[in-house]
């Protein structure tokens, strides 16, 4: 299963060691899925996670791991392709990285924009709490 997590969902995992966000970054730790993310993503973890009002509640030395992390064990897309999908146009280059990178999910805590949208060119758009019970139900 391939799967991009949105920006929000890595930071809210390091915010918070409890929660349905830290639950899908383990599952990916866990090998559960294939993690697609783009260099763009990568930038933007390391800009987000140095705002004022989250550089000192997240550990540099965490984001540092991550990065490595991502560059080591998910696939990497260096290009992404334009797309207008979103309402809000911040949105389009996770969006843009869930289809150049095949993905069959999309997770993301943005409840303005994104989550609305629910499918984008056969992408599933799903909550973190949505994604963890994918896991969890029974096998028939």
């Amino acid at each position: 299963m391939r799967v991009v997590l949105d920006t929000g969902i890595f930071i809210s995992a390091f915010l918070s060691t409890e929660g349905y966000p830290r639950k899908v970054v383990n599952l990916w730790l866990d090998k559960e899925f294939q993690l697609i993310t783009s260099e763009w993503q990568i930038e933007e973890i390391k800009r987000v996670s140095q705002y004022d009002r989250l550089k000192e509640r997240i550990v540099h030395r965490d984001i540092g791991f991550l990065i490595n992390r991502l560059k080591r064990h998910a696939i990497v897309l260096k290009e992404i392709p334009n797309v207008d999908y979103s309402p809000d146009p911040d949105d389009n280059p996770i969006l843009a990285t869930a289809l150049a990178g095949e993905a069959q999910y999309l997770v993301s805590g943005d409840k303005r924009d994104i989550l609305d949208l629910e499918v984008v060119v056969g992408v599933r758009i799903l909550t973190a709490r949505e994604f963890v019970e994918l896991f969890d139900m029974p096998e028939q």
